[in-house]
């Protein structure tokens, strides 16, 4: 992923690709499995992985991996049945919420050909509802993630939003769950399901407390910050990100790639 950033070594968190040497890669009896993205473009992943999941994006939420192809490919090889309760094979997006400083900011609540019910108002309208525009960004980079990065069968796949201070925020945190929301509402219109990729620290940095009635409120989370199998079987114990959600799975480096246990 994005990795939560280089300053975030301070706070226990981990760099893809960066994790300590010493680690010990996972036995074999030990049914983990493997994310990638761009960062891992060329390398020689192993096989068959308990479960893999591959990054859409090519570190920004308006980006394309170049690699995704190959890489869904190489996810494809883990086992079938599924050696877990996780999905085979799922997908992770990047998030973000630039406001007026990104590339593109939605002026309406049109998209993808459709006049989206936006629960914060009309975006465009005045004065400026940034609430409301908040909530169609997120849902325009999801459905830009499922119509135009190159997934088939976007509907088949779990699809974990990646929220981390790496990337671009609002201060606003209702702004930011907000466009979260817009994400959640545009995979759930095609019949996908949705997760959560942060720490308990990022996500209390971007998002805070969500209300109970948020759409956000049960995803699973997915918690980064383990330094070992041992770290992320212990994190399956942490609070989870959203009201009545729950922790199903956490990650770890090991000998220089991002592993992830499935919680019980």
């Amino acid at each position: 992923m994005t990795k939560l950033a280089s300053a975030a070594i301070s706070l226990g968190l981990v760099l893809l690709g960066g994790g300590p040497a010493s680690a010990a890669p996972p036995k074999p009896s030990d049914p983990v499995g493997i994310d990638v993205s761009w960062p891992q473009r060329g390398k020689t992943l192993p096989k068959k992985p308990a479960f893999a999941i591959v990054g859409v994006n090519n570190g920004l939420a308006n980006t394309t991996n170049p690699c995704l192809a190959t890489q869904l490919a190489w996810a494809n090889t883990a086992p079938d049945p599924a050696l877990t309760a996780q999905p085979r094979v799922a997908l992770y997006v990047n998030t973000a919420n630039p406001g007026l400083q990104g590339s593109w900011w939605p002026n309406s609540n049109h998209y993808g050909g459709v006049d989206v019910a936006n629960p914060y108002g009309v975006c465009g309208s005045l004065p400026d509802n940034f609430r409301a525009c908040s909530y169609m960004y997120g849902y325009a980079k999801a459905y830009d993630d499922a119509t135009i990065r190159g997934v088939e069968e976007p509907q088949k796949y779990l699809w974990w939003l990646d929220v981390e201070t790496g990337n671009s925020w609002q201060t606003d945190k209702a702004d930011n769950i907000a466009d979260l929301e817009g994400m959640v509402a545009y995979f759930t219109s095609i019949k996908a399901t949705v997760g959560i990729y942060s720490t308990g620290y990022q996500w209390g940095q971007i998002a805070g407390n969500v209300p109970s009635s948020s759409p956000l409120a049960g995803l699973p989370s997915w918690l980064a910050g383990a330094r070992s199998l041992t770290g992320a079987k212990s994190n399956c114990s942490l609070p989870a990100l959203t009201p009545g959600s729950r922790v199903a799975l956490t990650q770890y480096v090991s000998a220089g790639l991002d592993y992830n246990y499935a919680c019980p």
